[in-house]
């Protein structure tokens, strides 16, 4: 895969979450401070105009992304998909070309970081909720197709987010509505299997 290719990606990944505000605002209005899809358009956008700008290498690519994400001002989730772009970057290619098992390999790192800073697991009810079903599909891929590794990936996200209205909710503010919780999907995994989602496009 190239790096225009993968830049592709990224601009459909972004486009998903992007068209995905009012249903995360709606979501988080229930136990969170109904920011999360002003907050995730944000984060949208930066990667997207960084992967449009983009004229080096895939690293540089995601290092730009990872940068443009961290200068946003905004909730949790800033801090959170830096740290997860910027796993990425640190195990990217510095050229435009990118294999399966590259693939692979900056997703685990990405994961490795997210998951050092988070410290949530599946049933915490947070994007980790779709992020660890997701990570866990790409490391268990075993073809050589980018596009079958994303499908599948896009596929245990949205599993993922889905189960998420199973869980009582351990962290932030909707920590405090305890069982009420139960029923209303994670905001933050909801708009990380429509990340997923639009990767899934070539």
């Amino acid at each position: 895969m190239t790096r225009k290719e993968l830049a592709e990606r990224l601009k459909h990944a972004s486009a998903a979450v992007i068209a995905a505000e009012a249903e995360l605002t709606e979501i988080d209005s229930k136990f969170g401070d109904a920011d999360h899809g002003l907050t995730m358009t944000k984060i949208a956008k930066a990667i997207s105009a960084a992967a449009e700008a983009a004229d080096g290498g895939i690293q540089s690519m995601l290092d730009d992304a990872a940068m443009a994400v961290m200068s946003l001002n905004g909730g949790s989730a800033v801090p959170l998909w830096n740290t997860w772009l910027d796993g990425m970057q640190e195990e990217a290619p510095e050229g435009e070309e990118i294999d399966v098992a590259g693939i692979k390999a900056i997703f685990a790192k990405a994961f490795e970081e997210i998951d050092d800073m988070s410290g949530a697991k599946v049933g915490d009810k947070t994007m980790m909720d779709a992020l660890i079903p997701a990570s866990e599909a790409i490391a268990a891929y075993e073809g050589d197709s980018e596009d079958e590794l994303f499908a599948a990936a896009a596929k245990a996200a949205a599993e993922g987010a889905e189960n998420s209205k199973n869980f009582v909710s351990k962290f932030g503010r909707a920590k405090s509505y305890g069982a009420q919780t139960i029923g209303t999907p994670d905001a933050g995994a909801t708009s990380m299997a429509y990340f997923f989602r639009g990767l899934a496009q070539a």
